[in-house]
Order: C-alpha cells, then structure tokens, then sequence
C-alpha cells in the first residue's frame, strides 16, 4: 500500500482489494436461511456474526427478545450487537441490519440459498434486503479499525430480527431496552437497499386494520331468510371506490418519497374472505349452501407524514358509520391490527451530512435525498429509542427486494462500504476526541 496516500484513499483501497472477502462473507450470510416466518436460524446467524467480529475486537451480547410476538422455543427472537470501542471518549456509529429475510417464493432460476456469484452479481434471498448490506457495513467497519486504530467514541454493528414482520423481536425489542438512547448511541445508519448514491431520510406512516361485516347464516336457496355479509362488504368496497380512493389520491406530500405513485396516500386491500372457510385443494367435497354471516377483509393504510393516525382511522369509520345509517342490516366492526407513524430525519442532521459528504468524495455526485414508501426499523428507532438522527444507505435496488432471482452487485456492495468506512472516519477520526 501507498504510505504516500492519505488515509481516506487508504481506506478505499484496502476495501477493494478486500473484495473477495467481502463475497465470501455475502455468500455465506445468505446461506443461513433466516426465513420469516416463521423465524428459523437466528441463533446460527448471530453466532456466525459473532465469530467474525470478535476477531476484531467487537464485545458482543446476544439478546433474546423473549415474550416478543412470535418468540416461541422453537423459534426464539435473537439479536446481535456487537461494541467496539476507541481509543479515546467520542459518538457511537451504529449499523443496524435485519438478519431475516422472506420466503423465497416462486420463479428462481438461482438457488435462493446458494450465494451464487455471476456476472459481478450475488445471488439469493437476502442478498439486497439486507445481508449485503449487513456485510458491507462489517466490512467498513474492519478496514476501519484496522487503519484508524487509534479511533476516538465506538462502533456498533447489529444483527436483528423481525424486520420483515414489523421489527417487534428486534428494534423495537432493543430500543425497548435502552440499546438506542441518545446518551448511548448517536449516529444509526441501515444498511436497507435504497441504492448506493441515495440517502434515505425516512418513510411514510402504516395503519392496518381488519373490517368485519356480519349477516345471518340461512339456507342458500332461501337467502331472504338470511343476511348476507359479503353484499354488506361490497358496499363498503363500493364506498371505498367512490369516496375513500378519490380523496387518498388529492394528498400529496412534501416528504421525497420514492417511487413517484407513494407522494400520495394509498391503501391496499390485503385480503378477503367471506362464508366458510375454503375446502382444502386435494378435496373432492362441493361445498355447502349457506349464505355468509361474516365477511372480512384487511386492509393496508399508508399515509403522509402530513396527516395523523386519528385521522386516518377516523376516516374509514366515518365511511363505515354512514353505511351503518343508510343501510339496512348493516353491522360491522373494525379491529386495528399494528399502526406505525411516518418518520423522518432532518436533511441538515450530522449523519445526513456525513454520509453525503463520502457519497460526493466516492461517487463525485450530490446524493439525491429520498423516503421510503413502506417504513423499517427506523420508525423503532424513533418512537422508541426517541434517536433522530438516523438514515437508511446501503447497496442494492429496492426493486428487487423480494423478488425471485434478488441480487446485489459487487461494485455497489464495495461503493457503499467506501462511504460507511469515509462516514466513520469523517465521525470517529482521532481528532473526534469527546462527543460533539
């Protein structure tokens, strides 16, 4: 290596010629097939973690999120987090990375858990969301220590579950704890795919909620005497058609979020079902005739960081109550199933600049600034660990998330460690003696 470089060209350097470390690592991490649900191979994802990380120096502890929802023997909630601490007092950079990812699904032309390398692309489940990530940020993280021993504050690198399931075993389980106050942590970077010349401030807010309309159970040949609550549904699908969809569609946001079709309010309808329940598919059986006294649907509710969780749900009651009065019969209840409210980072805060200050030096572009459309852990972060300096960067094209055939690039891994490694020494150099 150059001893003529300064530092930062050391740092870029050393992380490229890492490179197949960095594929091994990426390789092996989407071997361990952290499918959720239902949960497995937590245990064996955060040992693997810890092995690679004691090695330089981290202290770790592994946190069970025990009573959290879906923790269970057979399938127990572990968390990573792994410390490593400087030479002198200073800030604690943390990265935090979910370590489960979804089912693979159908379509694969790769093995979804073999890692497969081709054309300067990772295959498998998980290689964008997020376990190349989870890899880039270790490996800035060693380059750094490595060539900037005498680092002031401390690092952190976390491994955590649930994500995929609304972060309730991992995040929102830790920050419950205290793992991400602000007297403890003071700079989180998540590694989720939002592309590596990208700086993600935050996301849109959820509302999910079941709807049920109910009837009257009668012979099917005389529905007069019965009430059938799947045509109560219809009309509140109707409703939802002439009045709720128009006016979801005129909101607008001021947030970045991306793609275009998110900058206003939406809402998917998740599932229905009415009557009884769907004969297995190796039945010969026909079914009954019976009109339907429940009929259900779920649905997923995104809304701006301009509008409110009361609002939200109070509009949809609204809707419901006029049917209650217009209709004859109509009865339903509403049940909310999980809220999370919008989140979003101030552009001028220190690790914002910080991460588009490497960007610059690394991709000689201003990065463009932008939310997400669904949340993630940041939303954990900062309602629970009341942390608001927090961002989502990492390799990777959110597209592909959940997709078959998920990839992330090499380049773009090795890219974004560059600026996680920049960002750390811009954070944690040795002149960042005592935190600012």
């Amino acid at each position: 290596m150059d001893a003529g470089l300064n530092i930062a060209d050391r740092i870029s350097n050393e992380l490229v010629d890492r490179r197949e470390d960095l594929i091994r690592l990426t390789q092996d991490l989407i071997r361990i097939p952290t499918l959720n649900p239902p949960g497995s191979h937590y245990r064996d994802i955060c040992v693997y973690l810890n092995q690679r990380l004691s090695k330089s120096g981290f202290q770790i502890e592994l946190v069970r999120a025990e009573g959290a929802p879906g923790d269970s023997e057979q399938f127990p909630r572990w968390n990573i987090i792994a410390r490593r601490e400087g030479k002198s007092s200073g800030d604690c950079v943390h990265f935090n990375s979910h370590i489960d990812v979804v089912e693979a699904g159908e379509g694969w032309t790769e093995d979804p858990f073999g890692g497969a390398l081709k054309d300067g692309k990772i295959f498998g489940r998980g290689a964008c969301d997020m376990k190349g990530g989870l890899a880039a940020s270790i490996l800035a993280a060693e380059v750094f220590i490595d060539l900037v021993p005498d680092f002031a504050g401390s690092i952190e690198i976390s491994g955590t579950a649930d994500e995929e399931s609304g972060g309730y075993g991992g995040v929102a389980y830790l920050a419950g704890k205290g793992y991400f106050a602000p007297e403890r942590v003071q700079h989180v970077i998540i590694p989720e795919p939002l592309h590596k010349d990208r700086i993600c401030l935050g996301h849109r807010g959820g509302w999910w909620a079941e709807i049920e309309t109910k009837g009257e159970i009668a012979h099917g040949s005389m529905p007069f005497l019965g009430d059938c609550a799947v045509r109560h549904m219809g009309a509140v699908l109707d409703a939802f058609e002439s009045d709720l969809y128009p006016a979801l569609s005129a909101r607008h946001t001021a947030m970045p979020v991306v793609p275009e079709g998110a900058r206003v309010s939406t809402m998917n309808i998740n599932s229905i079902h009415g009557g009884q329940e769907e004969l297995p598919a190796d039945t010969t059986a026909l079914p009954s005739h019976c009109v339907p006294d429940s009929c259900r649907i779920v649905i997923d509710r995104r809304y701006l960081i301009e509008e409110t969780h009361e609002e939200v749900k109070a509009e949809v009651e609204h809707l419901l109550d006029d049917l209650k009065e217009k209709r004859p019969k109509f009865e339903y209840s509403m049940r909310e199933l999980n809220h999370v409210a919008p989140s979003m980072t101030d552009k001028s805060a220190p690790v914002v600049a910080t991460v588009a200050d490497a960007i610059q030096s690394v991709m000689g572009k201003v990065p463009d600034y932008v939310a997400s459309p669904g949340s993630y852990d940041q939303k954990h972060i900062d309602r629970i660990g009341k942390l608001k300096n927090c961002i989502a960067y990492g390799p990777g094209l959110l597209e592909l998330a959940h997709k078959p055939d998920e990839y992330v690039e090499v380049d773009d891994m090795i890219d974004s460690a560059k600026v996680m490694a920049l960002s750390l020494l811009k954070l944690l150099g040795p002149d960042k003696g005592g935190k600012e």
